[in-house]
């Protein structure tokens, strides 16, 4: 798989801001079907930084009403990537 492939958005949350600042972690929605090395190796190539640890986990899809009956939403993959001391990801340079 390409590594344009695997990293689908950034999880820009209160939760995710204060791990990033605290424990220089961040957070990515990636493919269902990527690996860990496939995730380490997008996130060095399109930010220039040095990943220490990738953890993964699979996010289940919620069930919600609708007028017919049920329905539930897709189950995604998120991502938290563990940078090594003295690197850093700036999504928002300047604001």
């Amino acid at each position: 798989m390409a590594a344009i492939n695997v990293i689908k958005r950034p999880i820009l949350s209160e939760k995710s801001t204060v791990a990033a600042e605290k424990f220089n972690r961040v957070a990515f929605e990636v493919t269902v079907d990527s690996t860990k090395p496939q995730i380490r190796e997008a996130v060095e190539r399109f930010f220039k930084v040095k990943v220490a640890r990738v953890n993964t986990t699979i996010v289940p899809g919620k069930a919600y009403r609708t007028k017919v009956g049920q329905a539930k939403t897709s189950s995604w993959k998120k991502a938290v990537v563990t940078l090594k001391p003295g690197e850093k990801i700036e999504f928002f340079k300047g604001v």
